[in-house]
């Protein structure tokens, strides 16, 4: 049996939102999950069957601004990762704690997939395990060229853009949804300095992503430009007291194309890897 949830939570501030839920009886793991960039958290909700199917309660966090969310950016509503790492996640943190996780996992994709890393540094001890799918560190350097020489160009004009207009209006880029400056600002730093921070954050995150002590499952897809595995590797290298293993999943192995996005539509491979993982 398995209980699907919609969990409501509010942060320090205010700010409300569902976390969504798949309890299987008896979980061997408690996963928190971190979207992509602009996606909403019901969009996950195949994997999430896919891994209570398995025996792994999956707790589906929301970013602020998307899905659930009770705020939207605008001129007057703004945000980074301050927001994110310290007010929205340890409410959600503090849902999976009241079950008594027998084994704590945190993970993500694309950008869900560095703030798990960023948020684990945080809170040493918290999580035995990091899950992180198709995601890698923005910096430009970790991309193959030519497409790699574009980025400083991308990273330099989508902040200013998200400035001039109030918000990032993804939606019409191709890139995202509509997103807050303060957090297009946040990740486009990372993309070009490879360190990663936030505006009015004190704690320093690059210190404790090298503390982190964790097992880390990495899987790449083989069609995905915007993540590459060579990305995933700056990732994981700056948390070298991490083990982690990578692997590469293949259109033959989903039976939908290897990229970006397409996976989460048939997410059976990708949570039959994770979950081996905890064996």
């Amino acid at each position: 049996m398995i209980d699907a949830l919609a969990v409501p939570i509010t942060a320090a501030d205010g700010h409300r939102f569902e976390l969504l839920a798949r309890v299987p009886a008896q979980p061997r793991a408690h996963l928190l999950w971190l979207p992509a960039l602009g996606v909403a958290a019901r969009h996950y909700l195949p994997l999430a069957d896919a891994l209570a199917a398995h025996g792994v309660a999956v707790y589906l966090h929301e970013w602020r601004g998307n899905g659930s969310s009770s705020l939207r950016p605008s001129r007057t509503q703004d945000w980074g990762y301050r927001e994110l790492l310290t007010l929205d996640l340890p409410a959600s943190l503090a849902q999976l704690a009241a079950g008594a996780p027998t084994q704590g996992v945190i993970g993500g994709h694309s950008l869900g997939g560095q703030l798990a890393c960023c948020f684990a540094g945080q809170h040493p001890g918290v999580f035995q395990r990091l899950w992180l799918v198709a995601s890698g560190t923005p910096y430009w350097r970790t991309f193959p060229a030519p497409r790699g020489w574009t980025l400083p160009l991308i990273y330099r004009f989508l902040p200013w853009l998200a400035r001039r207009q109030g918000v990032l209006p993804g939606r019409r880029l191709g890139f995202g949804g509509t997103e807050a400056r303060g957090l297009i600002t946040d990740w486009a730093k990372v993309g070009l300095n490879n360190r990663y921070a936030g505006a009015g954050i004190g704690e320093d995150l690059e210190a404790g992503l090298r503390g982190v002590r964790a097992r880390a499952t990495a899987v790449v897809m083989e069609q995905d430009w915007l993540a590459p595995a060579t990305s995933m590797h700056g990732l994981l290298a700056k948390m070298p007291q991490t083990t982690a293993t990578l692997s590469g999943v293949s259109p033959a192995a989903l039976g939908v194309r290897a990229d970006h996005f397409a996976w989460m539509t048939a997410p059976q491979a990708v949570a039959a890897l994770l979950f081996h993982s905890l064996e």
